[in-house]
């Protein structure tokens, strides 16, 4: 009886394990981040790269829309949009600190939404 329930155990376990889902490597995301000009973009990049696990960060100053590549096994798009916060812009889905925000540049203060 013990061997039956021992083997059961071990079988619900690596079902279990294979049903975890797999995290990309490359994953690709775009957010909203308000800026306005190149300063904004490299502080922008900057800060997107400074997070562990970013393979890639382009902020365009036109659409304001920053494309990320990163491994998911390292970290999230929301973990990425806090470390942009934490220097000055909104994004989407984090907003800046009053702080953080007047601590911009005189030509990087956005309309705030």
């Amino acid at each position: 009886m013990k061997n039956i329930i021992l083997i059961l155990m071990v079988s619900f376990l690596g079902f279990a394990a294979q049903a975890q889902e797999k995290k990309n490597k490359n994953a690709k995301y775009v957010s909203e981040v308000n800026g306005n000009c190149e300063q904004c973009q490299k502080r922008i990049q900057k800060a997107a790269y400074s997070v562990t696990g970013v393979k890639s960060a382009v902020w365009d100053i036109e659409t304001h829309q920053l494309s990320l590549i990163l491994n998911e096994e390292k970290t999230s798009a929301l973990e990425v949009k806090k470390a942009v916060a934490k220097v000055g812009h909104d994004t989407d889905e984090v907003k800046a600190t009053n702080e953080d925000y007047q601590g911009l540049h005189a030509c990087c203060l956005y309309e705030r939404k």
